[in-house]
């Protein structure tokens, strides 16, 4: 089966057709570099990484770019709210979020361009649309986009250009000849970062960088944009209006956009103040059951974050790697329906949700058999979506931050329970048995001795 996916701009999954043979030129709308990411920007990590893991896996060459946002109203403001310069904190918070990336087994895309390292390109696309009509330098040194020039306006969306305007809510701004015009350059206000331009100096607007950024990097044609559904309208709808119009080509083939991750029914977000960053969550999750969790909806979905849904996921990938824990994997057995199934499933427009209920499916013929090849194939498939990569001792002898009890003081329980069965003080021996499985640790017996796993 051919690779399918659904393209947000025509409502329907497709057939996937590179522009050039063998080659994927593919951009996701990044983070902005103020502050920890959260589980929403986990969310568009995971599900991209997974998506470029499969495309290679079919054999294209990809070119993922997926940008920085380096200069921005919230990074300002934070930067002086802590007493340090724009260029300190995104640095540091690149840092930050690269060592998040890493924790949660996210590949680094090929090419992560900065805003601020792309001004020359922002500012010669923003001069081709005032020089073409389709913006305007205003009198406050301002630059807009005019959105009623480009009458594709919407067709991302599915908004209409009429619709928008009869109701649109937007604070009055005089300098704008419509209600509906973006902003591209920003004239600069005292004590703010500013570059020099035609129109005086400021930075630019938030969505040009984009369109500058992925143009730059990929062409004015590329195969594949994706991001956050909250990213469909305005931004990328802006994206396009501004790109086709400044190119004169057609801008994306395929978008595609992952949902919400939700707490309570409301989207996660630095601004509702009700989100929870990567670093938090893995104090207490494992990096590989925050990836199950993020990818066990169907991407498309909204997922909803709470700690009931966490650990079902950990239980979850506790069943994969029970399959593995008394077995040694040999080579992963080859041509089998379990990896037709998977391939089929994951051509299906990234059906994590169906490859991982495959897993499953061989994790109990596994446990079943003790096949060592579809022991080694259960890896592999896993491997394929970025679970099971590591060995099932770690996995269960995770120990959360929120948890006193040390792997040492384990192991001494274990040495006090094995006096007490010699000592036939087997009272004091189901005792300790007891008081581990309270504190969440599992004994298990065996001929050679006692294991144990946090569970």
């Amino acid at each position: 089966m051919s690779l399918q996916i659904f393209n947000t701009e025509t409502r329907q999954k497709e057939l996937f057709k590179p522009i050039h043979d063998n080659k994927v030129g593919m951009y996701v709308c990044g983070v902005t570099v103020y502050d920890l990411c959260h589980i929403g920007h986990a969310r568009v990590m995971v599900v991209f990484d997974t998506v470029v893991r499969h495309l290679r896996l079919l054999g294209y060459d990809v070119n993922y770019v997926r940008n920085i946002t380096d200069i921005d109203d919230k990074i300002i403001k934070r930067a002086l709210e802590n007493g340090e310069s724009i260029q300190t904190l995104t640095e540091r918070m690149v840092s930050e979020m690269h060592a998040d990336e890493q924790a949660m087994n996210v590949l680094r895309p090929d090419m992560e361009p900065k805003a601020t390292e792309y001004m020359a390109e922002i500012k010669g696309m923003i001069q081709v649309l005032v020089d073409k009509g389709f913006a305007y330098p205003a009198s406050n040194g301002d630059v807009y986009f005019k959105v009623n020039s480009f009458a594709e306006y919407g067709r991302l969306s599915g908004k209409k250009l009429e619709d928008l305007e009869a109701g649109a809510r937007v604070e009055v701004n005089a300098m704008k000849q419509n209600p509906l015009d973006f902003v591209l350059w920003k004239a600069s206000k005292a004590d703010e970062p500013a570059w020099e331009s035609n129109w005086g100096e400021g930075r630019p607007g938030w969505h040009i960088e984009c369109s500058a950024m992925s143009t730059k990097c990929l062409g004015n044609h590329f195969d594949i944009h994706g991001g956050g559904m909250d990213l469909s309208f305005p931004h990328h709808e802006n994206e396009i209006a501004q790109s086709e119009c400044a190119t004169g080509d057609h801008y994306v083939n395929t978008w595609m956009h992952c949902g919400f991750v939700r707490i309570d029914d409301e989207k996660m977000s630095k601004s509702l103040n009700n989100f929870f960053t990567i670093r938090e969550v893995l104090k207490v999750f494992q990096p590989e059951v925050i990836r199950y969790f993020l990818l066990a909806s169907h991407y498309r979905s909204p997922v909803n974050y709470s700690q009931e849904n966490l650990e079902s996921a950990k239980a979850n990938v506790g069943r994969l790697y029970s399959a593995l824990q008394s077995i040694t994997p040999g080579k992963p057995s080859e041509n089998t329906e379990y990896q037709a199934q998977f391939m089929t499933v994951m051509n299906d427009d990234f059906n994590t949700p169906k490859a991982m209920a495959l897993l499953f499916e061989l994790a109990k013929e596994v446990n079943k058999t003790k096949d060592t090849g579809l022991a080694g194939l259960l890896i592999k498939l896993g491997n394929q979506i970025g679970l099971l990569e590591q060995s099932p001792e770690t996995f269960f002898k995770f120990q959360p931050s929120d948890s006193e009890l040390t792997e040492e003081m384990i192991v001494q329980l274990i040495e006090d329970r094995k006096q007490a069965r010699a000592d036939k003080n087997f009272a004091r021996s189901d005792e300790i048995r007891d008081e581990l499985g309270a504190l969440g640790v599992e004994l298990l017996d065996s001929p050679q001795g006692t294991s144990w796993r946090r569970v």
